[in-house]
């Protein structure tokens, strides 16, 4: 007989991103489930991408990634944030923002050791703490809200802490973390050796004159941290599957120790292909939250007019449906019904909890679509 392997995450499965999606599939549903546009990549990327491939790119790129992409990243970097990480020594590009997660957590998380996350939480960060033999710890934010309550952070914390994970704007809720959360987290860790990892792959994605407070514009936290982002959510092409890593040089050279023997590198003549195009176009990311912004108004004022309640949405691409007035389904089920019966996918919002609120009903549609798929998947939820 074949040996039988003792799983080591033993409570994974297959995501609900794409159970959900190939449920759409199957019903020819509108997917509004997983987290991709389905609109273009911006055109100067494309040419570039094909521009570089024909010049010959297409060979295995520098391990933290070619130069003039991390030259991009930190003049980038300083115009946004007021401040320039070091190119050679604190920029490390990743195939995409999981890679980097994955890496940042394994790079200074030993077996034993406590990662504080907050809940909900995206569905890739404890499979990463459970297999570096450590314990995610999940602290809830406020299931209204989904502000934090550092007062139950600061009590999660223990002789064990060794990292704190931070996500604005969040995903699921679009929530995002102010001045007076960056104030509260550098309290919270100061004189500690706990390290904080930020999520910030939504961090062009802010709305209503917000300013996206990423932890790169405070000295303290970022001497601490590993700050994570995407390119496949700033420039439409999840596909990619290219992100990158700023952290001090002291913490690089370990997540670079993990990234090396993980990836290496990443896909090269899309490392071009951005380097020319963050220099060429910074319009293209200064303006990412107005481009949105005006998609969320459409699709909320849309949503009005059916029985779902669409809850506040500050940054992001995904709306948060309060559905108790059409069902006292679960959420799992909910959304199972809404794509078998009705046509639309959603995302339930308890796969993002290691504990579910009692009785939330919750649902998460994504607006990163064409018009006219929001208006078809519209059209159906005025049906319910």
């Amino acid at each position: 007989m074949p040996p039988t392997p003792a799983s080591k995450l033993p409570r994974v499965g297959t995501t609900i991103f794409t159970v959900m999606s190939q449920l759409a599939a199957e019903h020819q549903a509108v997917n509004l489930g997983q987290g991709f546009p389905d609109f273009a990549v911006p055109a100067r990327l494309v040419d570039e991408l094909d521009k570089t491939m024909r010049a010959g790119h297409n060979q295995y790129p520098p391990m933290t990634g070619i130069p003039a992409l991390r030259q991009a990243i930190a003049d980038k970097t300083g115009r946004c944030y007021g401040w320039r990480p070091d190119v050679d020594a604190g920029i490390t590009v990743t195939s995409g923002a999981s890679e980097a997660i994955f890496d940042a957590v394994h790079a200074v998380v030993h077996p034993g050791e406590e990662v504080i996350v907050l809940d909900p939480c995206y569905d890739c960060y404890e499979p990463a703490i459970e297999l570096a033999g450590a314990r995610a710890m999940h602290v809830p934010l406020d299931p209204l809200t989904f502000a934090p309550d550092w007062g139950l952070v600061r009590a999660a914390i223990t002789a064990k802490t060794r990292m704190l994970l931070i996500n604005s704007p969040h995903n699921p809720s679009g929530a995002m973390l102010d001045a007076g959360d960056m104030a509260a987290i550098a309290d919270l860790l100061r004189g500690t050796g706990i390290f904080l990892l930020s999520d910030e792959v939504y961090e062009h994605i802010v709305f209503d004159g917000a300013r996206h407070e990423s932890v790169l514009r405070y000295p303290e936290l970022r001497e601490r941290a590993f700050v994570v982002s995407s390119f496949g959510k700033t420039y439409h092409c999840t596909g990619w599957k290219l992100g990158y890593c700023i952290a001090p040089p002291a913490l690089s050279a370990e997540f670079r120790k993990v990234h090396q023997y993980n990836t290496f590198c990443s896909f090269a003549p899309a490392q071009h292909a951005f380097a020319a195009m963050i220099q060429a176009e910074p319009e293209h990311y200064e303006q990412l939250g107005a481009f949105y912004e005006a998609k969320r108004d459409r699709f909320r004022e849309q949503l009005l007019s059916t029985r779902l309640k669409p809850l506040p949405v500050p940054g992001g691409y995904f709306q948060l449906v309060d559905y108790s007035a059409v069902s006292d389904l679960d959420d799992l089920a909910f959304c199972r019904w809404l794509t078998t019966e009705h046509g639309v996918a959603a995302i339930p919002l308890s796969p993002f909890y290691e504990n579910p609120p009692p009785g939330q009903r919750l649902a998460r549609l994504c607006f990163a679509k064409n018009e006219a798929t929001l208006d078809a998947a519209i059209q159906r939820l005025r049906k319910l």
